[in-house]
């Protein structure tokens, strides 16, 4: 045996940005300004609630819930659940009631900590959720004078008040359980997906490679995707392993709230879903001159594809990079990333050949193995024109839901993502659309998420949501529902001329909807689902004309 074995334990990353970085800042935005901290501050705070809570008789492997925004409290929990052996289970905070305490039962949580301003919606599920031993609470200033029905409740500073700054991390199996986070639950129950320090130790290390995000102890990270939804994307641990600059938005999510902070605190890279990029894109063309977005140098955008008009738009106008990710949940999330340029011979290529290249979902990840296959389970080729479902394997890819198997979910080692996409010759992968959101019309395969993109690019447009609706003679047809920027116009005729470009006939839209918002899931994901229900339950019926 020639290595040291130490084992893969993600303590040993967080603890590294208070060493190397005592004194860089982690910022959080507060109802009037700004609360600064620095790593050495978050992490003796991190130590503190590490004895506060094994005190409190948590051990390893119980489950600690968190029902916050992001914030450095949020990244308090983070370092010391890892830190203690116990498993950090992020809540979504914007899931229904029913459903949370579905996912605190399924997951027997022993103790939640919560944000004040939620508080309400926990009060609301009171005796329901038994398993609960302790709910701790984090205020904020405004909520000082907070008062709770809850049995158990304690406030966050009293709860690690004159407790010890130093912490005796006990050495655990890297392959212990870290996190557990649920799907959004589109279809049945959600399910949970538990990571392990190993798992996402990798996923850490791979994430901040030059050719994935990136990501340097010299950036200012504004994290906006929630820390709540697959672990940030794992921003928040890679960021803490760097030392780098954090900005935490809180819950002020407003285009406004968001470039003020971007402005002010010099931020060079963040995260979030496209529906936040679109609003911050509104907000500068509506406002020109008013925010300094000079250190800004690139974004990165998951959850759903963005059009490629948004990323070209970021380019042209910020000077600002856009990488595109495809993820999921079960993949912790990182997948595969799109780069302007990836590789040597693509420095040759025009500036409008490269963005080609951006608006795909991107190549896999060192480590992860990606593959499309029909449904034989025979590979398909990798031609940019065959079409199959996504599955993928790899260190930090799921293998098995918590206590809830699924093994229709699972072949032979591979997830089945349900993403339906190809593969083209350069491994590029190319996303079509979740099986259960294609449209099939006259027996031919229709790309809601392609249709989407390109009708986005219609000035005037700010989101569009295709869905499939039942037809009498086509089986499907795809229909577009729009909301459109204030004051702006679209008919039908404009989306089908502008589609008809890109799209044969029987591609285009049947119907043309205007309407004031898309529904959308707790992950920042257009609903189909709900907007489905929502035409059945109007007793909408396609126009029967094309």
């Amino acid at each position: 045996m020639a290595m040291q074995h130490t084992p893969l334990l993600m303590i040993t990353l967080m603890e590294r940005g208070a060493k190397v970085a005592p004194d860089e800042e982690l910022v959080t935005v507060t109802t009037d300004g700004i609360r600064r901290q620095t790593y050495s501050q978050v992490r003796d705070r991190a130590h503190q609630l590490a004895h506060a809570l094994t005190d409190a008789g948590v051990r390893t492997g119980d489950r600690v819930a968190t029902f916050m925004w992001n914030n450095s409290r949020h990244l308090e929990a983070y370092h010391a659940v890892a830190g203690i052996g116990a498993v950090l289970h992020t809540l979504n905070v914007r899931l229904s009631p029913t459903d949370l305490e579905y996912i605190i039962g399924h997951a027997e949580d022993r103790v939640i900590i919560v944000d004040v301003d939620l508080l309400p919606v926990l009060e609301e599920l009171g005796a329901r959720i038994p398993t609960v031993q302790q709910v701790i609470v984090a205020t904020e200033e405004g909520f000082e004078g907070w008062t709770s029905d809850l049995p158990r409740v304690v406030d966050y500073e009293d709860f690690i008040a004159d407790k010890p700054t130093r912490f005796d991390w006990p050495v655990l199996d890297e392959n212990s359980p870290l996190g557990l986070c649920y799907t959004s639950g589109t279809t049945g129950n959600p399910k949970g997906v538990e990571y392990e320090h190993r798992s996402q130790y990798l996923h850490t290390l791979t994430q901040c490679l030059t050719d994935a995000m990136s990501m340097s102890a010299t950036d200012s990270i504004l994290g906006i995707v929630p820390m709540f939804h697959a672990m940030g994307w794992g921003v928040p641990w890679a960021a803490t392993m760097l030392g780098a600059k954090q900005v935490f938005p809180h819950r002020f999510m407003d285009p406004a709230r968001l470039a003020d902070v971007m402005s002010s605190e010099s931020v060079t890279l963040s995260a979030g879903v496209p529906t936040i990029w679109q609003g911050i894109k509104a907000l500068v063309e509506a406002n020109p001159g008013k925010y300094d977005f000079s250190h800004l140098s690139r974004l990165t955008c998951g959850g759903s594809a963005p059009p490629p008009s948004l990323i070209r738009w970021f380019y042209d106008e910020l000077n600002v990079e856009m990488i595109q990710g495809w993820g999921m949940t079960e993949t912790s999330p990182l997948a595969t990333l799109s780069r302007r340029v990836a590789k040597r011979s693509q420095l040759k290529l025009s500036l409008d050949e490269q963005f080609e290249n951006v608006a795909k979902a991107g190549q896999l990840m060192p480590g992860i193995e990606l593959e499309i296959f029909d449904e034989a389970f025979n590979p398909v080729p990798h031609d940019g024109k065959s079409v199959g479902e996504i599955l993928i394997r790899g260190p930090w890819i799921c293998s098995e839901y918590y206590n809830d198997p699924q093994p229709d979910k699972f072949h032979d080692g591979w997830l089945l993502t349900g993403d339906v996409g190809k593969i083209d010759s350069e491994e590029y992968l190319i996303i079509s659309d979740r099986s259960k959101d294609l449209v099939k019309s006259g027996g031919e395969w229709i790309s809601s998420v392609d249709l989407e993109n390109h009708i986005v690019g219609i000035d005037g447009v700010e989101m569009a949501c295709v869905v499939a609706q039942p037809h009498p003679r086509w089986d499907e047809r795809p229909l577009a529902l729009l909301v459109l920027r204030k004051g702006a116009e679209v008919s039908i005729e404009q989306v089908l001329e502008h589609c008809s470009s890109k799209f044969a006939k029987w591609q285009l839209p049947a119907d043309v909807l205007c309407v004031d918002t898309i529904p959308m899931t707790g992950t920042g994901k257009m609903n189909k689902k709900e907007v489905r229900a929502n035409l059945d339950e109007q007793g909408y019926v396609l126009p029967d004309l094309r």
